[in-house]
């Protein structure tokens, strides 16, 4: 399917309804593919979509209408890859800025600039560190919570790599 012939598609609203929200959970981790399941009703090994199913994923029984020639499936498709959900979090020193973070940051992203930083809602002073951005020291409520300290919106400025 062309991105014209997607538009108003049903098999759109899973993803759009998780827009700007990580969705790493519902691909395994080894194989980069869909995850998979044991369908209750068939006994097939199936996408497991609980959200309801998506571009590129099979009906869940046996169709003809169906094209199976689109190629690689979105999720596969290395243009479309906007950056990588870390696998670990790492520290910043205390007094660098928001700014020299994101210059680090470019080297995994490089539309880093074209994002809006913020913590609990508030636009971050990139030329202040975290402390100045009064952004405290939570390393135990981290750990235990698996909360996020920092996001980033995207802004569609436009802007060139």
């Amino acid at each position: 399917m062309k991105s014209h012939e997607l538009k108003g598609s049903i098999l759109l609203q899973p993803i759009l309804n998780e827009a700007g929200r990580d969705i790493s959970h519902w691909f395994d981790a080894k194989t980069g593919d869909v995850r998979h399941h044991i369908d209750p009703v068939t006994n097939c090994y199936v996408p497991y979509t609980p959200y309801g199913r998506f571009v590129h994923i099979p009906p869940p029984y046996p169709t003809t209408d169906w094209a199976t020639d689109f190629g690689i499936p979105w999720w596969k498709d290395e243009r479309l890859i906007v950056g990588y959900l870390t696998k670990k979090t790492r520290f910043v020193c205390v007094e660098e800025t928001i700014t020299d973070i994101l210059v680090r940051y470019l080297k995994f992203n490089s539309h880093a600039a074209s994002y809006t930083w913020k913590y609990n809602g508030v636009v971050l002073d990139m030329e202040k560190n975290l402390e100045e951005n009064n952004i405290r020291e939570e390393i135990q409520d981290i750990e235990d919570l698996f909360m996020p300290q920092i996001y980033l919106y995207y802004n569609d400025d436009l802007t060139e790599a």
